[in-house]
């Protein structure tokens, strides 16, 4: 059924489920020109039918990544041209519901954010590139910054490589899913991925035909594959 009425070059970006609108929690958000914003979630308890504004944005902006989080997490921002930041999410200040919100990393000219993640959320970090190339590295191996800076090398970019497509937090339990331009999903297990350090291109972790590319990248973690398998089991022996 129609959610949310979207205009038509909309598109949703997150979607989280909450329990209780806690005065501790917020919604962190990051948009593709390095913008970050925090706001209570407790202003989000009553939504009205047709939505509400969660965040302005300029005319050349987008929100690409949205996440539940506390003051005591921490947060990273990747960006297409392999830089990284970490800062402290209490390093952004709270801000209402249709603000901009605050810069949360500069960047090079035509560079972009292309994801945001949680340090919370594993204990290592697994990049993707649009060639099909991709690695683990240790989140230790990032230092917490000032929100704002330029960040540091995550990913070494090479016409093989081309830019970065993805990246997850994850640990070694997790498994990750690629799919292509054309279509084709490939699972692929993080504890039999190569772990390098920040400034590598990493192996190659799926097979690609002249002019694909990686088109994004999805975390699973095994207990879910299980139970979406015993699912599809049950639906086969129904079907029979």
């Amino acid at each position: 059924v129609n959610l949310l009425p979207l205009q038509p070059d909309e598109k949703i970006t997150s979607m989280i489920p909450i329990k209780d609108y806690n005065d501790d929690e917020y919604l962190f958000m990051a948009t593709k020109r390095g913008v970050v914003k925090k706001t209570r979630l407790s202003e989000y308890a009553n939504i009205r039918k047709n939505g509400l504004a969660a965040i302005n944005l300029r005319d050349d902006d987008k929100l690409i990544e949205v996440k539940m989080a506390k003051d005591e997490d921490e947060a990273m921002l990747f960006t297409k041209f392999g830089q990284a930041i970490r800062f402290r999410i209490s390093d952004a200040r709270n801000t209402g519901r249709v603000s901009m919100g605050v810069k949360g990393m500069t960047l090079a000219d035509s560079d972009d954010v292309i994801a945001m993640q949680l340090c919370s959320q594993g204990d290592a970090l697994m990049i993707v590139s649009r060639g099909g190339l991709g690695k683990c590295t240790k989140m230790e191996e990032f230092t917490c910054q000032h929100r704002g800076g330029k960040g540091v090398k995550c990913y070494k970019i090479t016409e093989k490589t081309g830019n970065v497509i993805g990246v997850k937090a994850v640990t070694k339990d997790d498994e990750l899913m690629l799919i292509n331009t054309d279509g084709i999903i490939i699972r692929i297990s993080v504890a039999e991925t190569a772990l390098l350090s920040r400034i590598t291109s990493g192996v190659k972790l799926i097979n690609l035909k002249e002019g694909e590319e990686v088109a994004s990248i999805a975390k699973v973690r095994k207990e879910d594959l299980v139970y979406d398998e015993a699912i599809s089991a049950e639906e086969e022996e129904s079907q029979e």
